[in-house]
């Protein structure tokens, strides 16, 4: 005589909450190429159901050289400070200064620690020949040291100006755009493991 086997029904797995981003705008210069750029990859995040975010601007962040914290410090640091720490994950967009990423991107960055570790980080650089990624390479050493994770693949805009037109349009959308995908694809592999594995084990440096 056949029995059958009764199996219980597999529970659907709860709908994941998308990834909290904080966008951060890493160039204060005069005359800056910075917010064309971040409103391309804002429109690639908000175009996401698996994200939101939010920006923090460098250029908005009057803070001290001295990481004192003074008043006017302090009242910087409000408008910043909850933005980082109550993100899952980050996309750092920098220019290339002198080979490097610019000294007011540092000096915010270190204003903070326990915000920034053990979460992911996606690099997006724009700049002249080399599009910025020797700040890029910079930024992971500095990141490493944070215990955050960036993520392998980045955005790299080479001679960024001439990439776009007079209405911060790209010229050739298809490269960058896939390029964006790819970052911002791992980039939620990332954060979700890592919130995952915060909830369920606080980190510990």
């Amino acid at each position: 005589m056949n029995s059958a086997v009764t199996h219980a029904p597999i529970a659907a797995l709860p709908a994941t909450e998308p990834l909290r981003v904080t966008l951060v705008v890493g160039s204060n210069r005069h005359g800056r190429f910075g917010p064309v750029v971040a409103d391309w990859l804002l429109d690639h995040l908000r175009d996401r159901d698996d994200l939101v975010a939010e920006v923090v601007d460098v250029a908005e962040a009057e803070l001290p050289m001295s990481f004192e914290p003074t008043p006017g410090a302090t009242a910087a640091l409000s408008g910043i400070t909850p933005k980082l720490a109550g993100a899952d994950a980050f996309v750092i967009l920098t220019p290339e200064y002198n080979h490097s990423y610019p000294a007011g991107l540092k000096n915010l960055v270190d204003w903070h620690f326990a915000e920034w570790r053990a979460k992911p980080v996606a690099l997006v650089s724009y700049g002249g020949l080399s599009g910025g990624l020797r700040a890029v390479e910079h930024l992971r050493q500095v990141f490493a040291e944070l215990h955050a994770v960036t993520v392998r693949d980045t955005v790299s805009f080479h001679n960024a100006g001439a990439s776009f037109d007079d209405a911060g349009t790209l010229r050739d959308p298809t490269v960058p755009d896939a390029a964006a995908k790819t970052m911002l694809d791992q980039l939620v592999w990332w954060g979700e493991a890592l919130r995952e594995a915060r909830a369920t084990r606080p980190y510990a440096d």
